[in-house]
């Protein structure tokens, strides 16, 4: 049975497990992440700023509903909660604190959740807050306290908890030394217990002075690469957006290696995802009568007798010079193996010798682990330095797991780089770019082109010159994805409309043609005859008088001989030519077929080329 329950796996687990592979799954602890907003509710954090600002508490709700939407559309499974403390009214478990009051316990967000943070943003939100919370004394001993009975109420696994507090004020409790070492105790407790405590402060009259107490509640930093407490408060909304975004995603390593830079040289590195591509989520299949979601399960039977077959049932095989190569999952399992997972270095290049079409996929980003290995980071920084400065970087053989195919990759070196209030934009570390094998390259037959003149390259350059912007991928967002959940949200929220969205991506013609002015008339005018219509279709080409009378007849494109596509049979290299060009073989050799697939083409071919 136990092979059998093996064999039988769902499917949605297997999409699961890829999901997780793609994102990252080599992980020190499985389970949910946890975040609680713990909001300071004194009559400080409703005072307004200048020139109309937002206030503290209304920055605050703004950031805690995007961060609820965020989680919606990426991580639904996370758990987040709401605090408040300094509140004159009291709700929490068994109302044993007072003035905490607890506006959502540890769950996984939803619509419903999303609408209670927006009722308590603007001037209607803090008349709200103000009837159903109130101001009263501060306690951030009992408002901890509250935190962790809310942790330690969860019977789910959680692989990472963190709690963020957003206050304005530097000194709580006014200099109450009794209350100011009881939330030092607790804030020791709730560390010790795994939760990560980060400081949000905010802007005030006369600075925010966090060595006056915070600095003996906050977490140090879990990672060296990860950003420290910032020193300096935050007075607008995207740079408290920036920070809480910066604290909230957890750091998780694709791949935990060893970096060999020579014999019993070891540095312990990680890689890591800077970018994955955004996608829509999968739709769920449900029961057309009862709504529940349904499961699919997909088992394999014998053709003929129709029987259930089991995993010892089954070979894989491939087809070799018209011969049907078996083999055993064994046998596949050890053709996969080349070598244990790691890094090893070959040598050094010049910058120069890296070309962009040598980016075959997405690069990841290399890090040191210092706590696999001490001294991993300081001789990671020594080499990074030393390939920064000689502007080298450094190829290497990489296996990123067991029974992957080995890769070679270019570590290019990047510096940290920090901008106006000291906030990381790009850590220290090298780029890995995952470099082509030599049967990777293509030969390509383009098509000839009349050159341009000089006078039409140099009217181009202005057009370019005029055109030129800066450009930050994170400025613009996926219009497809955009639009896809502001409909989702407004489903779920029962809005009478979905949210308008502005698509970046759209060229603002306007503005182009302004700044273009007559260079576009008098590039025309260069390029094309006085004539010329881009509206009007092309006439078509006349047949030469000397054509032969079967020159009208239809005949298929032939790319190869026929003893070309013998030995590619023979050799079992048919897989390496395209399909048009298997379609236009099928043809030359009266081959009648409706198949479409590649490797069906492969077999027509073979049987009729080896007969």
């Amino acid at each position: 049975m136990a092979e059998w329950n093996t064999y039988y796996r769902n499917e949605d687990e297997e999409e699961d497990q890829e999901e997780e592979e793609q994102a990252g799954g080599d992980y020190k602890a499985t389970g949910r992440d946890s975040l609680v907003f713990l909001v300071d509710a004194s009559k400080e954090m409703f005072i307004k700023g200048e020139d109309g600002d937002p206030s503290n508490f209304d920055m605050t709700m703004q950031v805690v509903r995007s961060v609820y939407t965020s989680k919606i559309i990426s991580s639904y499974r996370d758990l987040v909660a709401l605090v408040f403390y300094g509140t004159k009214e009291s709700k929490n478990p068994r109302n044993s604190f007072k003035h905490v009051y607890v506006y959502h316990d540890l769950d996984e967000p939803g619509a419903q959740r999303v609408q209670e943070v927006d009722a308590l943003r603007g001037d209607k939100g803090a008349q709200l807050a103000a009837k159903t919370l109130g101001s009263g004394e501060a306690s951030l001993g009992d408002a901890l306290w509250c935190c962790a009975n809310l942790y330690s109420d969860i019977k789910l696994r959680l692989s990472h908890k963190r709690l963020m507090i957003f206050t304005c004020r530097d000194e709580p409790h006014w200099g109450d030394s009794a209350k100011d070492r009881q939330a030092r105790t607790k804030a020791s407790d709730l560390k010790e217990t795994g939760v990560v405590i980060d400081l949000m402060h905010l802007l005030k009259p006369g600075g925010f002075d966090v060595s006056a107490f915070f600095c003996d509640i906050i977490s140090p930093p879990e990672d060296e690469e990860e950003l420290g407490l910032q020193m300096e408060p935050c007075g607008k909304l995207e740079d408290l957006r920036k920070r809480v975004r910066a604290k909230e995603l957890k750091k998780r390593t694709l791949a935990r290696l060893s970096l060999s830079l020579g014999e019993g040289v070891n540095v312990a590195v990680g890689l890591y995802a800077t970018a994955v591509s955004a996608r829509k989520p999968p739709p769920v299949r449900l029961y057309r009568e009862t709504n529940e979601p349904v499961r699919s399960k997909t088992r394999t039977f014998h053709t003929q007798t129709g029987s259930l077959l089991l995993p010892s049932d089954i070979k894989k095989a491939q087809v070799y010079a018209k011969k049907q190569i078996v083999m055993e999952r064994d046998e596949v399992d050890a053709i996969k193996k080349f070598d244990d997972p790691g890094l090893v270095l070959i040598g050094f290049k010049p910058m120069e010798k890296l070309k962009l079409h040598h980016h075959i996929r997405p690069s990841v980003f290399l890090y040191p682990e210092e706590e696999e290995v001490k001294g991993s980071a300081c001789l990671f920084t020594a080499l990074l330095k030393r390939c920064s400065d000689r502007s080298v970087f450094a190829l290497c053989r990489c296996i990123p797991r067991r029974n992957f195919p080995p890769r070679f990759v270019a570590l290019v070196p990047q510096k940290e780089e920090v901008d106006e209030a000291n906030a990381q934009i790009s850590p220290a570390g090298f780029n890995v770019i995952y470099l082509p094998f030599a049967d990777d390259f293509r030969t390509l037959d383009l098509p000839r082109c009349p050159y341009a003149s000089q006078m039409q390259v140099n009217k181009m350059k202005e057009i370019i010159s005029k055109l030129r912007f800066k450009y930050r991928s994170d400025a613009f967002e996926n219009p497809v994805i955009q639009k896809h959940f502001r409909n989702l949200e407004a489903l779920a929220l029962d809005m009478v409309a979905p949210e308008e969205i502005e698509d970046l991506i759209m060229p603002k013609v306007e503005q182009i043609d302004q700044r273009l002015g007559p260079l576009v008339q008098e590039f025309k005018d260069l390029v094309y005859p006085a004539d010329y219509n881009p509206e009007t279709k092309p006439a078509a080409k006349r047949k030469t008088a000397d054509a032969g009378a079967g020159a009208s007849e239809k005949k298929p494109k032939v790319e190869l001989t026929e003893d070309e596509l013998r030995a590619h049979v023979l050799n079992g290299t048919l897989g390496k030519l395209t399909v048009p060009v298997l379609k236009d073989a099928c043809k030359q050799f009266g081959v009648r077929t409706t198949v479409t697939k590649k490797q069906e083409l492969m077999d027509v071919l073979t049987s009729r080329l080896g007969s």
